[in-house]
């Protein structure tokens, strides 16, 4: 008897399989929709092939010669098929799998995901389209996911990724691994995509879903980076600081899904190990002398990392990186994040001051109203307490992050 598919275990590997397969079949056929189509027809393929024979011992080599001998056909019907290689290369139609491991280990396929990352995030796109792109392409996020993450509507983001598409087709882009010029071009770009990428899962609370799972292909993405930046202080801090943050997810949420604030996690339950590689990470990358962003970010991360208790946390050097960081990053956000270091060190009125100007800019933003209500519930302004989260609610991202603020509502 026929089982049906089972996605707690089949859509977890083809979503894992996805980057080095989109990867490696756009290398092949050097066409961004074509790669796709022939990774999605292989995933159909892996729907109705898996449940009855179980997954192989190699899930993206699968899906690559499987998608590959598909999109071969589809063009051979279509009788438009041109540059091939040698028949003799292509794969004959039976079980992919008994020489799956010596292909993958092959040169051609070592920097496949980076190869997509560097097209992905090329200098003819605005920054915007480049981060968009890596997000559906490599990572597979759906069209409205990534519209979220933008603030931008739905239909808009459709239209935004495919003018990058056509506009990376037109531009003739080459379908090779960057030389050491273009990858320092594109360093920033990549790495903000990679950090989107940890961002979007980590907001999740179930740890075993697959877009928790997209914190840990973010890390190892940054991992692959590093390899090819084995110097650059900045990717060092850009993996320290997913690590460090990806060290409490067990301690983030409660049983119930709601999330728990820092000084209330219990610190046993935090990933010691993580820890101690960032930490080492980031003496490393601060003996360059060159400290940006993400390095700055994860020495914030570190001093709650290395407090035992929340009353030992170095608020006060915690306030002076975060000013740091207002020099060479500043935003809004930056801003708001360090009020709390500031409530910490000069009490809730001094922060509440600090982020009124921040208003207009961050009207839309649903950590600036929580935040202000919070700072609001502690001075005894109950009623504005109430008003600022009735609006923070009102633009939760999640229904955790909803029921987080309705229990300051009920306490109140």
């Amino acid at each position: 008897m026929t089982r049906a598919p089972d996605p707690s275990w089949i859509e977890a590997r083809l979503v894992g399989a996805r980057p080095q397969a989109v990867a490696a079949l756009l290398r092949y056929f050097r066409d961004l929709d074509l790669a796709e189509e022939a990774f999605q027809e292989a995933c159909l393929r892996a729907l109705r092939s898996w449940p009855q024979n179980g997954p192989p011992r190699d899930c993206a080599g699968w899906l690559i010669m499987v998608g590959r001998n598909a999109a071969l056909d589809h063009i051979r019907r279509r009788a438009k098929l041109t540059d091939l290689p040698p028949e003799d290369a292509l794969s004959d139609h039976g079980e992919p799998e008994p020489d799956m491991a010596e292909r993958l280990d092959a040169a051609d396929y070592r920097d496949d995901i980076l190869r997509l990352l560097f097209i992905c995030c090329h200098p003819d796109l605005p920054a915007t389209q480049q981060i968009a792109l890596a997000l559906r392409v490599v990572s597979g996020l759906p069209v409205a996911r990534i519209a979220a993450a933008f603030v931008v509507g739905e239909r808009a983001m459709e239209q935004r990724i495919t003018r990058a598409k056509r506009r990376i087709a037109q531009a003739d882009v080459p379908f090779e691994t960057p030389g050491p010029l273009e990858r320092a071009e594109r360093f920033a770009s990549v790495a903000a995509m990679i950090y989107l990428v940890f961002n979007e899962g980590y907001t999740d609370a179930n740890p075993a879903s697959e877009r928790a799972a997209l914190c840990g292909e973010a890390i190892r993405l940054a991992r692959l980076m590093l390899r090819m930046f084995p110097s650059e202080p900045e990717m060092m801090g850009l993996l320290a600081l997913m690590l460090l943050q990806h060290s409490r997810q067990k301690a983030r949420f409660d049983g119930a899904g709601l999330p728990i604030l820092l000084e209330d996690q219990d610190r046993k339950l935090w990933n010691r190990h993580m820890i101690a590689e960032s930490l080492a990470m980031i003496d490393k990358a601060m003996l360059h002398h060159r400290p940006g962003p993400y390095q700055i970010q994860a020495a914030i991360a570190a001093l709650h990392a290395r407090a035992q208790t929340p009353e030992e946390t170095d608020w006060a050097g915690i306030d002076q990186l975060y000013e740091a960081l207002e020099q060479r990053a500043p935003s809004p956000v930056v801003s708001l994040n360090r009020a709390v270091a500031v409530s910490k060190l000069h009490g809730p009125q001094a922060a509440l001051d600090m982020i009124e100007p921040l208003s207009e800019r961050l009207d839309g933003y649903f950590y600036f109203h929580g935040m202000r209500g919070a700072l609001l519930e502690k001075l005894g302004r109950n009623a504005e307490a109430r008003d600022a989260f009735g609006h923070a609610i009102a633009l939760a991202n999640t229904p955790a992050e909803a029921a987080h603020i309705r229990q300051h509502l009920d306490r109140m």
